[in-house]
C-alpha cells in the first residue's frame, strides 16, 4: 500500500512539474486532432487533474465498503465531460466556465478534507455538475483540432485512468492517519482558491 502511495504521489508531482495553473497553455500538442492529443489534454493544467483526482479520492475516502458504488461518481463526471466537451465543440461555453472549474477544485477539494459522504444520486448530480465545466473548457480547445471526436475519446479515457488513480489513492488514505486525508483535501481546496484569485 506504501509503494502505491508513492507511486500515486509521484504522477502528481510529475503532472504537476510538467503543467501551468491553467489547462489551457495553447502548444503545439493541440494542433493536431487525434486520440492522443485527447488523451494528453487533460494532463494540461492543474485546474482538470486536481479535479479528476480528487473526484476519485473523495469516491475512496467517503465510501462505507469498497464495492461499485466506489464508481458511480467518477463514472457520472467522465460521462458528463463527454456531454460538456461535445458542447464546447459546438461553441458552447462563456464567461462562467473558467470559475466554475476553478471553484469545483475548491469544493472537491473542501469534501476530501472533510470526507462528506453522499448518496449515489447527489455525488453523482454534484460531480456530473462539474464535469459538464470541465468538458465545455476542454470541447472549446479542442473544436480546432482536426479530428475532435477523436480527441473527445483520448479526453475520456485518460479521465477514467485520473478517477481509477484517485480512488486507488484514496484507498490508500483511508488506511493512513485520518490527517493525511485532510492534508491532501487541503491541498486541492487551496489551488482552487488560488485559481480562484487568478481570475478574480
Amino acid at each position: 500500500m506504501r509503494s502505491s502511495l508513492k507511486s500515486a504521489l509521484l504522477f502528481v508531482a510529475t503532472s504537476a512539474l510538467s503543467t501551468g495553473a491553467s489547462a489551457h497553455i495553447g502548444t503545439d500538442l493541440h494542433s493536431h486532432g487525434s486520440f492522443m492529443t485527447g488523451l494528453l489534454h487533460p494532463l494540461g493544467g492543474m485546474d482538470h487533474l486536481l479535479a479528476m483526482l480528487a473526484v476519485g479520492v473523495w469516491s475512496a475516502v467517503s465510501a462505507r465498503r469498497a464495492g461499485p458504488a466506489l464508481l458511480w461518481g467518477p463514472l457520472a463526471f467522465a460521462n458528463m465531460l463527454v456531454l460538456g466537451a461535445l458542447l464546447g465543440l459546438q461553441g458552447l461555453g462563456g464567461a462562467v466556465v473558467e470559475p466554475m472549474v476553478a471553484a469545483s477544485v475548491l469544493a472537491l477539494g473542501l469534501l476530501v478534507l472533510t470526507r462528506q459522504g453522499m448518496n449515489a444520486a447527489a455525488s453523482m448530480v454534484l460531480v456530473g455538475g462539474f464535469a459538464v465545466f470541465h468538458g465545455l473548457a476542454h470541447g472549446v480547445e479542442l473544436a480546432a483540432t482536426g479530428n475532435a471526436l477523436a480527441a473527445v475519446a483520448g479526453m475520456f479515457a485518460t479521465t477514467i485512468a485520473l478517477h481509477l488513480t484517485g480512488v486507488a489513492l484514496g484507498w490508500t488514505l483511508r488506511a493512513a492517519n485520518v490527517w493525511a486525508t485532510r492534508a491532501t483535501g487541503a491541498a486541492v481546496a487551496a489551488s482552487g482558491v488560488a485559481l480562484l484569485m487568478q481570475l478574480a
